[in-house]
C-alpha cells in the first residue's frame, strides 16, 4: 500500500509523541503538524481505515503495529538521508533536517537499502538520534543530560535533545558537536549555569537551557 506525503507526516508525527504506550491528542497532533483540529480528525478517521492507528474521539490515537513499522520505515529513510548529507555530501548539521524532511518520502526500498550499505549501516544520525534498521530495531546510548554529569567526569557528547536551526547554530559557535569530549567544572546554583571544558580550550559557561539540550556519555 502507498502513502501521500501528508499520511506519512501524520504517522511520523504520532510516532514522535506518542511516548510508549501514550494516546496522542488531536490537539497536540495540530499543533505539531500546524494544522487544524478539524483536519486532524478527518485525517485520523482516513488512516484508521488504512488499521495504521487506533482512534477514538475525545480518547485520543494510537498508533498500530502496522502504524509503528511504517513510522519507524520513515525515520529511518529521514535518519539515514541526515546522515548521508552531513557525511558524503558535507552539508552543515543545521541544515539538513529540511532536506531530509523531503528525502524521507522516497519509497525505493531497494534504494533506502543500498543507501545503508553505502553509507556502512551507520547506528546513529549527524544528531545522535538512534537510526532505525531494516527490521526497525534501534541501538540505545547509555547517556545522561549533561546537567546531570558530575564534575571533572571526562564525557563526549552523544545526541542533542532538540534540531532547532538555533540550537544547532549555537553549538557550532561554540564548536561542541557529537563527539566533543568535555568535563564539568563548576556548577552555579544562582542561575543553574555550567562551567565546561572543552580539550585544548579554556573553560566557559554555558545555560542550564544549552545544558539541558545535551546529552552526553561517560569515556
Amino acid at each position: 500500500m502507498s502513502f501521500t506525503t501528508t499520511e506519512e507526516n501524520y504517522i511520523k508525527a504520532i510516532f514522535h509523541l506518542q511516548q510508549g504506550e501514550g494516546t496522542v491528542s488531536t490537539n497536540e497532533l495540530a499543533a505539531e503538524l500546524h494544522t487544524k483540529a478539524a483536519s486532524v480528525t478527518d485525517m485520523l478517521k482516513k488512516l484508521k481505515t488504512k488499521k495504521l492507528l487506533s482512534y477514538e474521539r475525545y480518547k485520543g490515537v494510537r498508533l498500530s503495529a502496522e502504524g509503528k513499522k511504517l513510522a519507524l520505515a520513515i525515520v529511518r529513510k529521514h535518519r539515514l538521508w541526515e546522515y548521508f548529507l552531513v557525511n558524503t555530501l558535507q552539508f552543515g548539521w543545521d541544515e539538513v533536517h529540511e532536506v531530509a524532511e523531503e528525502l524521507e518520502h522516497v519509497s525505493s526500498k531497494k534504494l533506502v537499502e543500498k543507501l545503508d550499505a553505502f553509507l556502512g549501516y551507520p547506528k546513529f544520525d549527524p544528531h545522535g538520534d538512534p537510526i532505525p534498521d531494516s527490521h526497525g530495531k534501534m541501538a540505545v546510548q547509555q547517556q545522561v543530560n549533561l546537567i546531570d554529569l558530575p564534575l571533572n567526569k571526562a564525557a563526549e557528547v552523544s545526541s542533542v535533545g532538540s534540531q532547532s536551526t538555533e540550537l544547532l547554530e549555537l553549538l557550532k559557535h561554540k564548536h561542541i558537536g557529537i563527539g566533543t569530549k568535555l568535563e564539568v567544572k563548576r556548577k552555579f546554583s544562582f542561575d543553574h549555569s555550567i562551567e565546561i571544558k572543552l580539550k585544548n580550550q579554556n573553560p566557559f559557561t554555558i545555560s542550564q537551557q544549552l545544558a539541558q539540550a545535551l546529552f552526553v556519555k561517560l569515556v
